[in-house]
């Protein structure tokens, strides 16, 4: 007579199961023990391993997914920022930011600096706003804003003179001071710039660090997300993860990008090999590297194979700018290779995307094959012939679907400014995928939402989550859902090297699975965007339940 099945500590039984398998198929019901899933099958099946100590949830028709991953994000940044002055969730108008920044620095005497983020370029006329502006409101104190895609700032003349900038001085290796016809500093810094504000900044303290990275993971739990790539993390902030990390408070699953100075060369691999031999605490990873390799298009730096165009829409001669030499990137790309880091690579423009393969395929090439999992950012605009190159050179796109839409920005400071035929070709996600690249899906929170299903509702759309009434962007390029969930599960895994435990509900995996309030499939699933998470599980514990969930 055969023992009994030992029986479940949770099953959640009667919804939509996506296993996001290498076929995606549904079932009703899942069981979990000892943080991973035993059981995937019908109500009757998972209904045989409830036990007396069992916890039984009720799906009620709605969607079990696996947990969101999320492959660029910057929660450190996000969490410091959310203890500011935030803007991100604030109209784009120029009116209420200053009553917000006024209304802070008001209720903050105590502070040395007013210091936030957050703001819309298109609030602003050329996307330039002023010092004047923010002396009218902050006269007393330096004052810095970056703007939603952390590419500018905003600053006071307070700002300007603690750090030294006058009309003399020089634009930065990188960088642009934004100036008036007699060359004075307007108060907008672009790229670079921002190193000459940031480094008179009073330093944010390691603990404070650690408490803004905590406010931030329970924020990306709230979205289901359970695992992630911070894209830019710093000496400072990977003091902070492991502080974090080292006192268990690192509950979802973090890879720490080991940010690349560009202003420094190959000697700076001997420290992050240095921060990898002391980083994997925990659910802390940190065998990955982020290279800049160009800006944004808004302000003229990404990197581009054609010319912007002026006012005017004449051709000019500006093609942005490479942050790192094509050259020495393919040097350093094959160095990181051979020590066995990823390297994670922000490539907006269709130059830089082509500097970066080529220098990931000079690796291959001095290397042969390795286990890096090397993976491009954000993917604007991307030559056609290179499509074919993600697949042969194993390399993934790194998308973030909720800039592929018409929004002020898109349509007032970037198309006017693009030659027809390059505008055209602007996050081409489904000419990628069906080219053989595999896609992974991130936010860069915060400069656009960490709403997972926000992001996924633009990839099948092509219409902005916060103006639906608007007309596709590119509609060609639009993704089906069931490959914008795999962007966010399975293919952000894999760039994480967490696929064989996680991204897809399968028997043997981790239970890091979410819980959506709705059937996201079904004829009455209504907008994406407007899904919300009710339940996010890491190894079958919750990190966020939402009391809706008991509430069929």
């Amino acid at each position: 007579m055969s023992e009994p099945r030992p029986s479940a500590d949770l099953v959640l039984t009667g919804g939509r199961v996506l296993t996001m398998g290498a076929v995606t198929s549904t079932a009703e019901a899942v069981a979990v023990r000892g943080g991973r899933i035993v059981a995937i099958g019908s109500v009757a099946d998972i209904e045989r391993l409830r036990g007396s100590r069992t916890r039984r949830i009720d799906l009620a028709g709605r969607t079990l997914v696996p947990s969101f991953q999320d492959a660029h994000v910057h929660p450190v940044m996000a969490g410091i920022n959310l203890t500011r002055c935030p803007l991100h969730d604030l109209p784009a108008k120029a009116l209420v930011y200053l009553d917000t920044i006024k209304a802070y620095a008001a209720g903050h005497p105590e502070l040395s600096w007013i210091i936030g983020d957050g703001w819309y370029m298109e609030a602003f006329p050329g996307g330039t706003p002023t010092r004047q502006a923010l002396d009218a409101i902050v006269p007393d104190r330096p004052a810095y804003f970056v703007n939603r895609d952390g590419h500018g700032a905003w600053v006071n003349s307070n700002a300007l003179q603690v750090a030294g900038i006058d009309r003399n001085t020089p634009d930065p290796a990188g960088g642009r001071i934004e100036r008036d016809d007699q060359g004075e500093a307007t108060g907008t810094l672009h790229e670079g710039a921002l190193e000459l504000i940031r480094r008179v900044i009073p330093p944010t303290t390691t603990e404070d660090l650690a408490r803004g990275l905590a406010l931030a993971q329970a924020h990306l739990h709230r979205y289901g997300v359970t695992a992630w790539q911070d894209a830019w993390v710093t000496a400072e902030d990977f003091a902070a993860y492991c502080l974090l990390a080292g006192r268990g408070g690192l509950t979802g699953r973090a890879i720490a990008c080991h940010w690349w100075d560009r202003e420094k060369g190959g000697e700076q691999i001997d420290d992050f090999i240095e921060r990898r031999r002391t980083g994997n605490i925990g659910r802390l990873r940190s065998s990955t590297v982020k290279i800049m390799q160009d800006g944004v298009a808004e302000n003229y730096t990404a990197a581009m194979l054609h010319p912007y165009l002026d006012e005017e829409g004449r051709q000019t001669s500006n093609r942005g700018l490479s942050f790192v030499d094509p050259e020495l990137l393919k040097m350093h790309v094959a160095r990181l290779d051979q020590e066995g880091f990823q390297v994670h690579i922000h490539a907006l423009g269709d130059r830089a995307v082509r500097e970066s393969l080529n220098a990931i395929e000079a690796a291959r090439v001095t290397n042969g094959p390795s286990h890096g999992r090397h993976h491009l950012a954000h993917l604007q605009i991307v030559d056609p012939a290179d499509y074919g190159r993600f697949r042969e050179l194993n390399v993934t796109a790194n998308i973030q679907p909720y800039w592929a839409c018409h929004d002020a920005q898109m349509d007032d400071l970037t198309l006017p400014y693009l030659p027809p035929g390059r505008a055209a070709l602007q996050y081409p996600f489904r000419a990628l995928e069906e080219a053989g690249a595999r896609l992974a899906g991130g936010s860069d929170w915060t400069i656009s939402t960490p709403n997972v299903m926000a992001e996924i509702e633009v990839a099948v759309t092509r219409i902005s989550a916060e103006h639906r009434d608007a007309k596709p962007f590119q509609l060609g390029q639009a993704l089906e859902l069931d490959s914008a969930l795999r962007a966010f599960t399975i293919g952000s895994a894999w760039v994480n090297h967490l696929d064989l435990d996680t991204g897809t509900i399968e028997v043997g995996k981790l239970a890091d699975l979410a819980v959506l309030d709705r059937d996201i499939i079904g004829p009455d699933a209504g907008l994406l965007g407007d899904v919300r998470v009710l339940l996010t599980l890491i190894e079958g514990a919750a990190v966020h339940e939402d009391p809706a969930l008991e509430r069929p």
